[in-house]
């Protein structure tokens, strides 16, 4: 890989996290970002998440990358425009967890058809013993 020449005017505080939103991306005093990276998983520094991983590399070889953590999809997509264009490109990982995972049980039963929790009252109701 190409080393980005810009990496000298890059202001990153080592053990920081990839910025997140503007407000973060202006606190390291960048004028723009070269990758924006989307996540269906939650943003976590953690060489077990691979959004992480690619995001570190690509820092690591002095690009200004900044993650967007579950894009609500579902609305006006706003989260998808939040942190404006990238000057390189938009990356995209649906995340770690496999969909079978996340909507199915271990029994492989639809997760929305399981029973709800008990209640409160179901919980503390008086219990015989024999």
């Amino acid at each position: 890989m190409i080393k980005n020449e810009q990496h000298k005017n890059s202001r990153h505080i080592e053990g920081q996290w990839l910025p997140t939103t503007k407000k973060e991306i202006e606190h390291l005093g960048w004028d723009h970002i070269d990758v924006i990276l989307f996540t269906g998983d939650a943003y976590i520094d953690h060489p077990s998440m691979g959004t992480a991983v690619i995001g570190r590399v690509l820092e690591a070889h002095g690009y200004k990358v900044a993650i967007v953590p579950q894009p609500n999809w579902r609305d006006d997509l706003r989260d998808f425009k939040k942190l404006g264009k990238p000057r390189l490109f938009f990356g995209v990982s649906a995340g770690a967890m496999d969909s079978m995972v996340n909507h199915y049980t271990a029994i492989v039963a639809v997760a929305a058809m399981m029973p709800t929790p008990p209640t409160d009252e179901q919980v503390h109701a008086p219990t015989t013993l024999l």
